[in-house]
Parts: C-alpha cells; sequence; structure tokens
C-alpha cells in the first residue's frame, strides 16, 4: 500500500524516472565510485544505430551484476522530450541499466570534455575508471560480441 502511495504520488508531483544531470554530475559519479569501470553510453530516441545497440548494454548491464562495473545511459533527447518519449522508451523496451539524460546546452563546451577526438556523432561509447585515470572513449556502434571484448579488455587493465 505504502509503495502504491508512494508511487502515485510522484507521478502528481512530476518525479521522473530518468534523472536530468550535468556532465559534473557524472564525473561527480565518477568520484564516488573510484574503483568501479563505468560504461558510459551516449544515445538518443531519434538515432536508430544507438536504439539498435541499447539492447547490448542493457544485457551487459544484468552481466556485471555484483562486479565493480556499472553501465550508464546517458540521453542526448532534447529535456523537454524526457516525458514524452525517453521514459516511455525505456519503459516500453524494459531496460534495466541505469538511465539519465544529459542537460548541456552548449555541446561545444562539454563534448571535448568526454575526449578531445570526439565529433559528438552518437552512437558513442566512453569507459573510465576514476582510480586509475583510465578513460577511453568509441564513436561507433557495438554489436554484443566487441562491447563485452573491449569491456573486458579496459576492466582487465584497470
Amino acid at each position: 500500500m505504502i509503495g502504491t502511495v508512494t508511487f502515485l504520488w510522484m507521478i502528481c508531483l512530476g518525479i521522473s524516472d530518468v534523472p536530468v544531470v550535468r556532465l559534473a554530475d557524472l564525473e561527480q559519479r565518477f568520484a564516488a565510485g573510484p574503483d568501479t569501470v563505468y560504461v558510459v553510453n551516449f544515445w538518443a530516441t531519434w538515432c536508430k544505430p544507438c536504439v539498435a545497440e541499447l539492447p547490448h548494454f542493457d544485457k551487459l548491464s544484468r552481466s556485471v551484476k555484483g562486479q565493480a562495473v556499472r553501465v550508464l545511459l546517458v540521453s542526448l533527447d532534447d529535456p523537454d522530450e524526457l516525458t514524452s518519449k525517453v521514459e516511455p522508451f525505456i519503459r516500453r523496451k524494459g531496460y534495466t541499466a541505469d538511465v539519465v539524460l544529459l542537460n548541456e546546452a552548449k555541446p561545444h563546451e562539454w563534448i571535448d570534455k568526454v575526449d578531445s577526438t570526439w565529433s559528438g556523432a552518437i552512437p558513442a561509447t566512453w569507459l573510465v575508471h576514476q582510480k586509475s585515470g583510465r578513460r577511453q572513449f568509441h564513436e561507433r556502434e557495438f554489436d554484443y560480441n566487441d562491447l563485452e571484448a573491449i569491456v573486458s579488455t579496459f576492466v582487465k587493465g584497470s
């Protein structure tokens, strides 16, 4: 009963299932789990290659449970489309990986902070291990086997 009341209260208040964050919030998340490898996928609902690879990231998220690896799906959709597109999309697909929506108004200011070689195209994936300072960036679409291999190699080097 309490769970139902809380859920309905959250809906009435407009509390989102998908937090809206800034790049600095992501960096804080990395710092809070310094010995965790973060697999950060930048995507959008309007990006067909992104949508095609999201099931692979969700599968990876389930396969690394209990390990020091976290998958974070970072939507680059317009913040105004959070409740009309992003949240319904995530619910419809049944994804269990962590999802956030990045709200950064000036792409030219934050893209280089992720990786100076990034053109801004998506899908893009960023591997981060705060403790070792290792970061690796991939501006391409992954299938599951490639994704698992890249992450496994990165984890072994961390």
